[in-house]
């Protein structure tokens, strides 16, 4: 058994199972069952005692329609050995290099946890399917972004797809030699996942129009257009570092004092000024309050749900 990780090796194969299940097949190879005992089952009972276990083994089954139930003593004696994967951990082994980095700005600490969260997160998940081989050796936190130093390379190429699909970007790979193995040359994996300049949540300008970013798809955005809350793919190249104007932290809440079927006129809670705007649809809002953005002196309603 591994002291690290509790794993059982069973016929060179170390198996994340509990004792029950692999001390079942040990004493499947132990006692030879004759094969005219129909649906055979094992239990066992065992009592832990200093470094073995004293168990009893019991096999049952039916032959001839009458059920036969044998009972045999079973000493269990666990030698602890650290399996390939944990000295691996131990030894600070990785096969590929995940950095996460932005397009001409530098990430912000909020973003920054999201990114690990997510990474650490997809790990996880690989883990729990069976990814035994799969484990973060280090984590590297710099002014340029984040690095992770990741075990497998294969998993580690589709972690990075499935970053640069969730948070937007490009992609890029890159390999360096790493030594021989088995008269064969290994190579290490770098996988660059560049995050855009904008992010979900951002507004920012194309022509004449405000649009906001309500989620991201790789290479595109999906975008609203303030002045109407049409949905609209657009290609991230297109937006302009220089076009983005700001984020959520622009969005405020104004108090409804009128509607027509066009237009509703807003009250600002803390100057009390009102203002006209015109409606991005046709719409009825019930609610006493709405969000608004103001963008280079227009104020438009910030697109959510509405009734």
């Amino acid at each position: 058994m591994c002291p690290r990780c509790s794993a059982y090796k069973y016929k060179n194969t170390w198996l994340q199972e509990s004792f029950p299940e692999i001390l079942r097949r040990y004493v499947k190879d132990a006692f030879r069952i004759n094969p005219e005992l129909k649906s055979a089952t094992i239990e066992s009972e065992c009592k832990q005692q200093d470094k073995m276990f004293a168990c009893r083994v019991f096999i049952s089954g039916f032959l001839e329609h009458q059920q036969i139930t044998e009972q045999h003593p079973l000493t269990v004696r666990i030698r602890r050995s650290t399996c390939e994967i944990c000295s691996r951990e131990a030894g600070g082994y990785f096969e590929a290099i995940l950095q996460i980095r932005a397009e001409q700005r530098t990430l912000s600490n909020t973003e920054l946890g999201i990114l690990r969260s997510a990474v650490e997160n997809l790990v996880g998940q690989f883990q729990d399917g069976g990814k035994r081989g799969l484990f973060i050796t280090d984590i590297d936190e710099n002014r340029q972004g984040l690095d992770f130093f990741l075990s497998e390379k294969g998993t580690a190429l589709t972690i990075a797809k499935k970053i640069q699909e969730q948070f937007g970007g490009v992609f890029k790979q890159s390999a360096s030699a790493a030594g021989m193995k088995d008269s064969r040359q290994v190579y290490r994996m770098t996988y660059l996942v560049r995050i855009p300049s904008y992010r979900k949540g951002d507004f920012f300008s194309l022509g004449d129009t405000f649009f906001y970013i309500s989620s991201l798809h790789g290479t595109k955005v999906r975008a609203i257009a303030l002045s109407n809350w049409e949905e609209k793919v657009i290609e991230g190249k297109h937006i302009q570092p220089s076009k983005i104007v700001g984020g959520l932290e622009l969005v405020k809440e104004m108090i409804v004092v009128s509607q027509s079927k066009t237009e509703l006129q807003l009250m600002d809670p803390k100057t009390y000024a009102t203002i006209e705007i015109r409606k991005p649809k046709t719409m009825s809002v019930e609610s006493p309050m709405i969000k608004t953005v103001k963008l280079e002196g227009q104020v438009f309603l910030f697109p959510e749900k509405t009734s």
